[in-house]
Protein backbone atom coordinates (compact mmCIF):
# COMPACT_ATOMS: atom_id res chain seq x y z
CA UNK A 1 0.00 0.00 0.00
CA UNK A 2 3.26 2.37 0.46
CA UNK A 3 5.51 0.91 -1.56
CA UNK A 4 8.48 3.22 -2.27
CA UNK A 5 7.04 6.21 -0.68
CA UNK A 6 9.13 8.51 2.27
CA UNK A 7 7.44 9.19 4.86
CA UNK A 8 8.75 11.76 7.22
CA UNK A 9 7.33 10.77 10.60
CA UNK A 10 6.72 14.31 12.82
CA UNK A 11 6.55 13.36 16.60
CA UNK A 12 4.82 15.81 19.41
CA UNK A 13 4.60 15.31 23.05
CA UNK A 14 1.37 13.29 23.82
CA UNK A 15 1.21 10.55 25.77
CA UNK A 16 0.59 8.70 22.66
CA UNK A 17 4.05 8.54 21.24
CA UNK A 18 4.79 5.55 22.86
CA UNK A 19 2.88 4.21 19.62
CA UNK A 20 5.13 5.68 17.53
CA UNK A 21 7.49 2.74 17.26
CA UNK A 22 4.95 0.03 16.12
CA UNK A 23 3.57 2.87 13.71
CA UNK A 24 6.97 3.38 12.50
CA UNK A 25 7.45 -0.81 11.97
CA UNK A 26 3.43 -0.57 10.19
CA UNK A 27 4.44 1.89 7.52
CA UNK A 28 7.38 0.00 7.04
CA UNK A 29 6.34 -3.45 6.87
CA UNK A 30 3.25 -1.61 4.04
CA UNK A 31 6.90 -0.52 2.06
CA UNK A 32 7.61 2.78 3.13
CA UNK A 33 11.08 4.06 4.25
CA UNK A 34 10.39 6.36 7.35
CA UNK A 35 12.74 9.27 9.41
CA UNK A 36 11.27 10.46 12.16
CA UNK A 37 11.40 14.51 13.75
CA UNK A 38 10.73 14.67 17.13
CA UNK A 39 9.79 17.24 19.81
CA UNK A 40 11.73 18.19 22.66
CA UNK A 41 8.44 17.08 24.68
CA UNK A 42 8.25 13.69 22.90
CA UNK A 43 11.67 12.38 23.27
CA UNK A 44 10.32 12.61 27.29
CA UNK A 45 7.57 10.33 26.47
CA UNK A 46 9.85 7.93 23.98
CA UNK A 47 13.99 7.47 23.53
CA UNK A 48 14.98 8.79 20.00
CA UNK A 49 17.17 5.02 20.05
CA UNK A 50 13.90 3.60 20.37
CA UNK A 51 12.65 5.21 17.41
CA UNK A 52 15.77 4.96 15.33
CA UNK A 53 15.78 1.55 15.95
CA UNK A 54 11.85 0.81 14.58
CA UNK A 55 12.43 3.14 11.85
CA UNK A 56 16.61 2.58 10.61
CA UNK A 57 17.32 5.89 10.14
CA UNK A 58 18.66 8.55 12.33
CA UNK A 59 16.17 10.76 13.87
CA UNK A 60 16.13 14.35 14.18
CA UNK A 61 15.90 16.04 17.44
CA UNK A 62 17.15 19.55 16.57
CA UNK A 63 17.50 21.34 13.42
CA UNK A 64 21.50 22.38 12.88
CA UNK A 65 23.07 23.66 9.77
CA UNK A 66 22.29 21.24 7.82
CA UNK A 67 18.66 22.55 7.28
CA UNK A 68 16.65 19.09 8.16
CA UNK A 69 13.99 20.45 7.91
CA UNK A 70 14.65 21.56 3.95
CA UNK A 71 16.43 18.42 3.26
CA UNK A 72 13.60 16.50 4.39
CA UNK A 73 10.28 18.67 3.33
CA UNK A 74 11.84 21.24 1.04
CA UNK A 75 10.61 21.30 -2.42
CA UNK A 76 12.97 19.53 -3.71
CA UNK A 77 13.60 17.41 -0.24
CA UNK A 78 13.18 13.44 0.78
CA UNK A 79 9.44 12.78 1.73
CA UNK A 80 6.79 12.33 -0.10
CA UNK A 81 4.32 13.02 2.64
CA UNK A 82 4.68 14.74 6.31
CA UNK A 83 2.74 12.44 8.99
CA UNK A 84 2.36 13.90 12.24
CA UNK A 85 1.40 10.90 14.47
CA UNK A 86 0.90 12.20 17.33
CA UNK A 87 -0.24 15.63 16.93
CA UNK A 88 -0.86 17.62 20.22
CA UNK A 89 -3.07 20.66 20.62
CA UNK A 90 0.23 22.51 20.84
CA UNK A 91 1.82 21.58 17.81
CA UNK A 92 -1.54 21.82 15.49
CA UNK A 93 -2.02 25.42 16.83
CA UNK A 94 1.62 26.33 16.30
CA UNK A 95 1.48 24.54 12.62
CA UNK A 96 -1.63 26.64 12.14
CA UNK A 97 0.28 29.64 12.89
CA UNK A 98 3.29 29.04 11.47
CA UNK A 99 5.08 29.21 14.71
CA UNK A 100 8.50 27.01 14.51
CA UNK A 101 9.71 26.57 17.34
CA UNK A 102 10.86 22.65 17.40
CA UNK A 103 11.77 20.16 14.58
CA UNK A 104 8.50 19.29 14.10
CA UNK A 105 6.74 22.41 13.28
CA UNK A 106 9.51 23.88 11.47
CA UNK A 107 8.96 21.07 9.33
CA UNK A 108 5.40 21.50 8.53
CA UNK A 109 5.85 24.71 8.06
CA UNK A 110 8.50 24.01 5.08
CA UNK A 111 6.52 21.13 3.38
CA UNK A 112 2.99 23.32 3.50
CA UNK A 113 5.25 25.79 1.79
CA UNK A 114 6.35 23.06 -0.54
CA UNK A 115 3.27 21.86 -1.25
CA UNK A 116 4.36 18.14 0.50
CA UNK A 117 1.01 16.76 1.70
CA UNK A 118 0.55 16.44 5.61
CA UNK A 119 -1.53 14.19 7.44
CA UNK A 120 -2.15 14.99 10.93
CA UNK A 121 -3.17 12.44 13.59
CA UNK A 122 -4.38 14.41 16.66
CA UNK A 123 -4.28 12.78 20.29
CA UNK A 124 -4.59 14.93 23.27
CA UNK A 125 -7.76 14.79 26.57
CA UNK A 126 -11.25 15.73 24.68
CA UNK A 127 -11.03 18.67 26.38
CA UNK A 128 -8.89 20.21 24.59
CA UNK A 129 -9.73 19.11 21.16
CA UNK A 130 -13.25 20.38 21.69
CA UNK A 131 -12.02 24.17 22.55
CA UNK A 132 -13.16 26.67 19.90
CA UNK A 133 -8.92 27.63 19.31
CA UNK A 134 -7.92 24.26 18.87
CA UNK A 135 -10.76 23.45 16.39
CA UNK A 136 -10.51 26.52 14.28
CA UNK A 137 -6.58 25.42 13.88
CA UNK A 138 -7.50 22.50 12.59
CA UNK A 139 -10.10 23.99 10.07
CA UNK A 140 -7.32 26.95 9.25
CA UNK A 141 -5.24 23.33 8.39
CA UNK A 142 -7.91 21.44 6.53
CA UNK A 143 -8.22 24.71 4.25
CA UNK A 144 -4.63 24.26 3.71
CA UNK A 145 -4.86 20.75 2.34
CA UNK A 146 -4.27 18.59 5.85
CA UNK A 147 -5.92 16.25 5.60
CA UNK A 148 -6.79 13.88 9.29
CA UNK A 149 -6.88 10.70 11.00
CA UNK A 150 -9.35 11.49 13.39
CA UNK A 151 -8.64 10.47 16.86
CA UNK A 152 -11.06 7.77 18.72
CA UNK A 153 -13.05 9.60 21.29
CA UNK A 154 -12.94 7.35 24.16
CA UNK A 155 -12.89 7.94 28.20
CA UNK A 156 -12.77 11.66 28.19
CA UNK A 157 -9.60 11.17 25.28
CA UNK A 158 -8.86 12.14 21.64
CA UNK A 159 -7.07 9.16 21.89
CA UNK A 160 -4.82 8.55 18.43
CA UNK A 161 -6.42 6.67 15.39
CA UNK A 162 -5.66 3.09 15.08
CA UNK A 163 -2.29 2.17 12.80
CA UNK A 164 -4.71 1.08 10.09
CA UNK A 165 -6.46 4.48 9.61
CA UNK A 166 -3.43 6.15 10.10
CA UNK A 167 -1.77 4.40 7.29
CA UNK A 168 -4.91 4.56 4.83
CA UNK A 169 -4.67 8.12 5.00
CA UNK A 170 -1.59 8.40 4.65
CA UNK A 171 -1.76 6.08 1.59
CA UNK A 172 -4.51 8.59 0.92
CA UNK A 173 -2.24 11.38 0.62
CA UNK A 174 0.29 10.03 -2.19
CA UNK A 175 -1.32 7.95 -4.35
CA UNK A 176 -3.03 9.59 -7.30
CA UNK A 177 -6.58 10.14 -6.84
CA UNK A 178 -7.77 8.19 -10.08
CA UNK A 179 -11.29 7.55 -8.53
CA UNK A 180 -11.86 10.78 -7.55
CA UNK A 181 -15.32 12.23 -7.59
CA UNK A 182 -16.75 8.43 -7.89
CA UNK A 183 -19.11 7.18 -5.80
CA UNK A 184 -18.14 3.25 -5.46
CA UNK A 185 -20.86 0.62 -3.66
CA UNK A 186 -19.01 -2.00 -2.16
CA UNK A 187 -20.49 -5.51 -0.99
CA UNK A 188 -18.35 -7.30 1.43
CA UNK A 189 -18.21 -10.38 3.82
CA UNK A 190 -20.73 -13.48 4.15
CA UNK A 191 -24.86 -12.75 4.74
CA UNK A 192 -26.40 -14.88 7.39
CA UNK A 193 -29.78 -16.81 6.92
CA UNK A 194 -31.67 -17.61 10.31
CA UNK A 195 -33.20 -20.95 10.67
CA UNK A 196 -33.88 -19.56 14.53
CA UNK A 197 -33.24 -17.28 17.51
CA UNK A 198 -29.79 -18.89 17.44
CA UNK A 199 -28.64 -20.72 14.50
CA UNK A 200 -27.88 -19.56 11.11
CA UNK A 201 -26.74 -20.85 7.63
CA UNK A 202 -23.40 -18.73 6.45
CA UNK A 203 -20.24 -19.40 4.89
CA UNK A 204 -16.62 -18.96 5.35
CA UNK A 205 -16.11 -15.80 3.76
CA UNK A 206 -14.31 -13.13 6.21
CA UNK A 207 -15.09 -10.17 3.97
CA UNK A 208 -11.27 -8.98 4.04
CA UNK A 209 -10.94 -9.11 -0.17
CA UNK A 210 -13.66 -6.40 -0.17
CA UNK A 211 -13.22 -4.08 3.07
CA UNK A 212 -9.40 -4.26 0.62
CA UNK A 213 -11.18 -2.68 -2.50
CA UNK A 214 -13.58 -0.39 -0.70
CA UNK A 215 -10.16 0.93 0.91
CA UNK A 216 -8.58 0.76 -1.96
CA UNK A 217 -10.96 2.74 -3.99
CA UNK A 218 -10.96 5.49 -0.83
CA UNK A 219 -7.27 5.79 -1.46
CA UNK A 220 -8.08 6.71 -5.22
CA UNK A 221 -10.07 9.23 -3.81
CA UNK A 222 -13.64 7.93 -4.18
CA UNK A 223 -16.55 8.09 -1.75
CA UNK A 224 -17.13 4.71 -0.75
CA UNK A 225 -20.26 2.98 1.04
CA UNK A 226 -19.42 -0.32 2.34
CA UNK A 227 -22.09 -3.05 2.65
CA UNK A 228 -21.38 -5.90 5.43
CA UNK A 229 -22.42 -7.30 8.03
CA UNK A 230 -19.39 -5.52 9.92
CA UNK A 231 -18.37 -2.96 12.29
CA UNK A 232 -17.87 0.58 11.15
CA UNK A 233 -14.66 1.33 9.20
CA UNK A 234 -13.07 4.55 8.71
CA UNK A 235 -12.48 4.80 4.90
CA UNK A 236 -16.53 4.34 4.00
CA UNK A 237 -19.39 4.70 5.16
CA UNK A 238 -20.74 1.21 6.61
CA UNK A 239 -24.34 -0.24 5.65
CA UNK A 240 -24.88 -3.23 7.91
CA UNK A 241 -26.57 -6.12 6.91
CA UNK A 242 -27.14 -9.51 8.28
CA UNK A 243 -28.96 -11.07 5.61
CA UNK A 244 -29.37 -12.03 1.70
CA UNK A 245 -32.29 -10.43 1.24
CA UNK A 246 -31.02 -7.03 3.51
CA UNK A 247 -27.61 -6.62 1.78
CA UNK A 248 -29.29 -7.02 -2.04
CA UNK A 249 -32.03 -4.40 -1.02
CA UNK A 250 -29.01 -2.16 0.86
CA UNK A 251 -27.05 -2.26 -1.99
CA UNK A 252 -29.33 -1.91 -4.63
CA UNK A 253 -30.90 1.42 -3.03
CA UNK A 254 -27.20 2.86 -3.03
CA UNK A 255 -26.26 2.02 -6.51
CA UNK A 256 -29.60 5.04 -6.77
CA UNK A 257 -26.60 7.43 -6.52
CA UNK A 258 -23.21 5.42 -7.51
CA UNK A 259 -20.54 5.35 -10.49
CA UNK A 260 -20.19 1.62 -9.86
CA UNK A 261 -20.46 -1.14 -7.69
CA UNK A 262 -17.80 -4.19 -6.85
CA UNK A 263 -20.18 -7.24 -5.56
CA UNK A 264 -17.31 -8.83 -3.67
CA UNK A 265 -19.79 -10.26 -0.87
CA UNK A 266 -20.25 -14.30 -0.50
CA UNK A 267 -24.12 -14.08 -0.32
CA UNK A 268 -25.87 -16.52 1.12
CA UNK A 269 -27.38 -18.83 -1.90
CA UNK A 270 -29.87 -20.14 0.25
CA UNK A 271 -32.37 -19.18 2.49
CA UNK A 272 -35.05 -21.19 4.92
CA UNK A 273 -38.41 -20.29 6.94
CA UNK A 274 -36.96 -19.25 10.38
CA UNK A 275 -38.78 -20.17 13.28
CA UNK A 276 -39.64 -18.62 16.21
CA UNK A 277 -38.18 -20.38 19.34
CA UNK A 278 -34.91 -22.46 19.16
CA UNK A 279 -35.41 -25.85 17.82
CA UNK A 280 -34.48 -28.51 19.73
CA UNK A 281 -31.27 -30.53 19.55
CA UNK A 282 -30.93 -34.49 20.03
CA UNK A 283 -33.12 -35.46 16.89
CA UNK A 284 -33.13 -35.15 13.48
CA UNK A 285 -33.80 -32.11 11.48
CA UNK A 286 -34.63 -31.34 7.82
CA UNK A 287 -34.68 -27.72 5.91
CA UNK A 288 -36.69 -26.81 3.11
CA UNK A 289 -34.18 -24.30 1.45
CA UNK A 290 -34.75 -21.62 -0.67
CA UNK A 291 -32.79 -20.00 -3.42
CA UNK A 292 -32.17 -16.14 -2.75
CA UNK A 293 -32.00 -13.67 -5.44
CA UNK A 294 -28.60 -12.71 -7.37
CA UNK A 295 -27.47 -9.21 -6.27
CA UNK A 296 -26.04 -8.35 -9.46
CA UNK A 297 -29.14 -9.31 -11.32
CA UNK A 298 -31.37 -7.52 -9.13
CA UNK A 299 -28.97 -3.56 -9.43
CA UNK A 300 -28.77 -4.88 -13.16
CA UNK A 301 -32.57 -4.57 -13.53
CA UNK A 302 -33.01 -1.44 -11.24
CA UNK A 303 -29.89 0.15 -12.99
CA UNK A 304 -29.22 -1.22 -16.59
CA UNK A 305 -26.36 1.29 -17.43
CA UNK A 306 -24.29 0.84 -13.77
CA UNK A 307 -20.61 -0.58 -14.53
CA UNK A 308 -20.33 -3.59 -11.97
CA UNK A 309 -17.55 -5.88 -11.06
CA UNK A 310 -18.23 -9.12 -10.16
CA UNK A 311 -16.74 -11.88 -8.14
CA UNK A 312 -16.89 -15.56 -8.58
CA UNK A 313 -15.60 -18.20 -6.32
CA UNK A 314 -14.88 -21.79 -7.81
CA UNK A 315 -13.99 -24.72 -5.64
CA UNK A 316 -12.26 -27.18 -8.76
CA UNK A 317 -8.59 -25.21 -8.64
CA UNK A 318 -9.03 -25.23 -12.37
CA UNK A 319 -7.99 -21.59 -13.84
CA UNK A 320 -9.83 -22.43 -17.44
CA UNK A 321 -12.67 -23.87 -15.14
CA UNK A 322 -12.77 -20.38 -12.72
CA UNK A 323 -12.19 -18.33 -16.29
CA UNK A 324 -15.23 -20.01 -18.10
CA UNK A 325 -18.05 -19.66 -15.20
CA UNK A 326 -16.64 -15.41 -14.85
CA UNK A 327 -17.18 -15.51 -18.52
CA UNK A 328 -20.70 -16.74 -17.97
CA UNK A 329 -21.89 -14.67 -15.62
CA UNK A 330 -20.03 -11.17 -17.13
CA UNK A 331 -22.04 -11.97 -20.58
CA UNK A 332 -24.73 -13.00 -18.55
CA UNK A 333 -25.53 -9.52 -16.51
CA UNK A 334 -23.15 -7.55 -18.88
CA UNK A 335 -20.12 -7.20 -15.88
CA UNK A 336 -16.89 -4.63 -16.26
CA UNK A 337 -14.99 -7.54 -15.27
CA UNK A 338 -14.74 -10.33 -13.18
CA UNK A 339 -12.29 -11.39 -10.40
CA UNK A 340 -12.35 -15.06 -10.15
CA UNK A 341 -10.96 -16.99 -7.46
CA UNK A 342 -10.16 -20.22 -5.57
CA UNK A 343 -12.54 -20.58 -2.39
CA UNK A 344 -9.68 -21.99 -0.57
CA UNK A 345 -8.20 -18.05 0.33
CA UNK A 346 -11.22 -17.60 2.30
CA UNK A 347 -10.41 -15.91 5.65
CA UNK A 348 -6.89 -16.05 4.44
CA UNK A 349 -4.67 -12.49 4.44
CA UNK A 350 -2.88 -13.71 0.78
CA UNK A 351 -5.04 -14.24 -2.13
CA UNK A 352 -4.78 -15.44 -5.96
CA UNK A 353 -7.17 -13.64 -8.04
CA UNK A 354 -7.69 -13.59 -12.62
CA UNK A 355 -9.39 -10.55 -13.72
CA UNK A 356 -11.17 -11.89 -15.90
CA UNK A 357 -12.41 -8.35 -18.78
CA UNK A 358 -14.37 -7.81 -22.05
CA UNK A 359 -14.33 -10.94 -24.51
CA UNK A 360 -11.14 -11.29 -26.53
CA UNK A 361 -8.75 -9.95 -23.58
CA UNK A 362 -6.21 -12.35 -21.70
CA UNK A 363 -6.87 -12.76 -17.87
CA UNK A 364 -5.04 -10.80 -15.70
CA UNK A 365 -3.72 -12.66 -12.54
CA UNK A 366 -2.60 -11.48 -9.42
CA UNK A 367 -1.16 -12.36 -6.52
CA UNK A 368 -0.22 -11.06 -2.83
CA UNK A 369 -1.47 -9.77 0.40
CA UNK A 370 -5.35 -8.96 -0.15
CA UNK A 371 -4.52 -5.18 -0.24
CA UNK A 372 -2.64 -5.83 -3.60
CA UNK A 373 -5.71 -7.77 -4.92
CA UNK A 374 -7.83 -4.97 -3.56
CA UNK A 375 -5.32 -1.95 -4.99
CA UNK A 376 -5.41 -3.67 -8.79
CA UNK A 377 -8.91 -3.48 -8.70
CA UNK A 378 -9.72 -0.47 -7.64
CA UNK A 379 -7.30 0.72 -10.44
CA UNK A 380 -8.91 -1.61 -12.94
CA UNK A 381 -12.23 -0.09 -12.13
CA UNK A 382 -10.56 3.49 -12.89
CA UNK A 383 -9.87 2.48 -15.91
CA UNK A 384 -13.71 1.43 -16.61
CA UNK A 385 -15.01 5.01 -15.46
CA UNK A 386 -12.62 6.71 -16.92
CA UNK A 387 -11.11 4.93 -19.98
CA UNK A 388 -9.41 7.88 -21.54
CA UNK A 389 -7.54 8.95 -18.23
Amino acid sequence: MLQGVNVALGVSGSIAAVKVVELAHELRRHGAAVRAVMTPAATDIVGPWAVQFATDAPVVTEITGAVEHVELCGRDGWADVLLLAPATANTAGKVAAAVDDTPVTTCATTALGADVPVVMAPAMHEPMYDHPGVAEALDRLAAWGVTFADPRIEEGKAKIAAEETVLTEVARAVTPDVLAGKRVVVTAGATSERIDPIRVLTNRASGKTGREVARACYVRGADVTLVQDGPDVGYADVIEVETADEMIEAATAAADTADALVSAAAISDFTADAVGEKIRSGSPLSLDLEPTPKLIDTVREAHPDLPIVGFKAETSGDDAAMVAEAERIRDRVGLAFVVANDASVMGEDESRVLLVGAEGTDPEEVVGPKHAVGGRVADRLATVLAPDA
